[in-house]
């Protein structure tokens, strides 16, 4: 009756008092008895449309999408809007599979898409890591006459520059090349995604676009300064990374936290400690509000150093300004005092840890495993790998790194290469560390054949020997009077 009459509001305004305080019914029943009362499909229509905006409004996820599924059943037709609404919330809750059925079954009924639709499908590829098939769906909106606008393309460049490496980031910045071309308009958002995500692995590139961004009339604001300051930082070029801060605040741009932790992060890489504490101090009396990250870096500046009573004395700094210590704080802390050989005080934070409910993870347990090996203590430390898969940590190559290190150290090269075949069968290969590990411990045994064939495996895999290679080979091999025989491999000591 409402429907037929055209009276919308009141309509939506039962069906919200229906999903929220009354007692939920089966989509099929509410149907079905819609089905009862009128035969008129265009008004029944509306009505199933509307519930599922409803659901979708009201973040009922399941509901709204077995509505969706059922409404094709009784030959309801929906609209895109509400198809739309509910795409949205199954993105957030990433539901891909959700999201890619909705797709399908929208394109079969014939539910006209729009540029919302598409982006909205885009997107939840895109946080999926589905980038392939996120591109078939950009090719799906040429077919259906719907052109690529400037949300499309910036969803697409944060998708590939979030999986990062040289492959994702060429095709990011294509996309950008392709934007350009078919005058989507490039916007600060575009150039501050690519900026950030070059600044991970190709400071140039991030360079670069930062140029092609001025050049555009853009104007970089403080989130693209970030990316740089924080890119050069942690690549050891602090005085680079300072002449941009001093650059942005010539533009009227103010540093903010994520600046100042990121120079401090560079200084403290560098060793550079005065300056780690000056700056610290600097932005205490410039009113800038520290947080955990601040202090953190801080402490493990001071650790660094071995200076474990001022790492201390920040620690409780931070109490004083209700900033909470979190397991970063910690694992500084006990990596500190276990290079300072005090594991008394490294194990009563650990302690201290417990007691405050923080949970240790895979660094924690990666500090303590390399203490350990390194006390020659490495069947102990094996205990705690097991102890980290029963708490469902997975161990990193560092983890094994350590623990095959120290195995060898105690000349055990026997065990190592037992735990290398237990760390394949858990899905980690080998990386160069781990075969310079096993090479010297197979070499120190005067084992000089069996390291010779690791070598030759190390090289068939496709890795490439660093230093600490070569000098295993001059050290371990050659000055011992091996020469290491390297199948077809081209060997070169320069």
């Amino acid at each position: 009756m409402l429907a037929n009459d055209k009276r919308y509001p009141k309509i939506r305004s039962l069906l919200h008092k229906l999903v929220k305080h009354v007692k939920p019914v089966s989509n099929s029943a509410f149907f079905s008895t819609l089905l009862s009362f009128s035969d008129n499909s265009c008004a029944n229509s509306i009505i199933v449309d509307m519930l599922i905006l409803t659901y979708a409004n009201n973040g009922m996820c399941d509901l709204a999408f077995e509505a969706f599924k059922r409404a094709g059943d009784y030959g309801f037709k929906l609209s895109v809007v509400s198809c739309n609404s509910m795409l949205v919330l199954l993105v957030k809750e990433v539901r891909v599979a959700n999201v890619e059925f909705v797709y399908k079954v929208m394109n079969r009924r014939r539910i006209g898409f729009n540029l919302f639709t598409f982006n909205i499908v885009i997107n939840g590829l895109c946080k999926a890591g589905r980038l392939n098939k996120a591109g078939d769906v950009v090719e799906d909106m040429k077919v259906h006459g719907v052109m690529p606008n400037v949300v499309t393309y910036n969803t697409l460049i944060d998708g590939y520059c979030k999986r990062g490496g040289p492959g994702k980031m060429y095709k990011a910045d294509a996309l950008l090349k392709e934007m350009v071309e078919r005058r989507a308009c490039p916007n600060e958002i575009t150039y501050n995604t690519l900026i950030d995500g070059f600044c991970k692995d190709d400071l140039v590139a991030g360079m670069r676009v930062f140029k092609e961004m001025k050049q555009q009339g853009l104007t970089p604001g403080v989130i693209t300064y970030n990316s740089l300051i924080n890119g050069l930082c942690d690549n050891g070029k602090v005085d680079e990374a300072l002449g941009l801060r001093d650059e942005m605040v010539d533009f009227g741009l103010e540093p903010n936290i994520v600046t100042y932790n990121a120079i401090m992060n560079g200084f403290s890489k560098k060793r550079m400690l005065k300056e780690t504490r000056e700056l610290f101090d600097d932005i205490v009396k410039k009113g800038v509000a520290v947080n955990v990250l601040t202090f953190n870096t801080l402490i493990d500046a001071y650790c660094k150093a071995g200076k474990m009573e001022e790492a201390m004395a920040i620690r409780d700094l931070m109490s004083e300004r209700m900033v909470i210590p979190n397991v970063s704080t910690y694992n500084c802390l006990i990596g500190g005092y276990y290079r300072k050989g005090n594991k008394e005080m490294a194990n009563k934070l650990l302690d201290e840890m417990e007691e405050k409910s923080l949970k240790a993870d895979v660094v924690t347990y990666n500090i303590r495993i390399d203490a350990m090996c390194k006390n020659a203590e490495t069947r102990k430390a094996v205990r705690l790998l097991d102890e980290m898969s029963e708490k469902g940590l997975i161990p990193r190559h560092v983890t094994y790194n350590a623990l095959m290190a120290g195995y060898c150290g105690e000349g055990n090269p026997s065990a190592a290469l037992t735990l290398r075949r237990r760390m394949e069968k858990e899905g980690k290969s080998p990386n160069v560390v781990t075969y310079n590990v096993l090479i010297k411990g197979l070499c120190e045994k005067g084992k000089l054949e069996e390291a010779n064939g690791l070598l030759n495996e190390m090289l068939e895999k496709g890795l490439i020997p660093n230093r600490i290679t070569y000098d295993i080979i001059k050290e371990e091999m050659m000055e011992k009077g091996f020469v290491p025989n390297i199948d077809g491999h081209l060997y070169n000591d320069s």
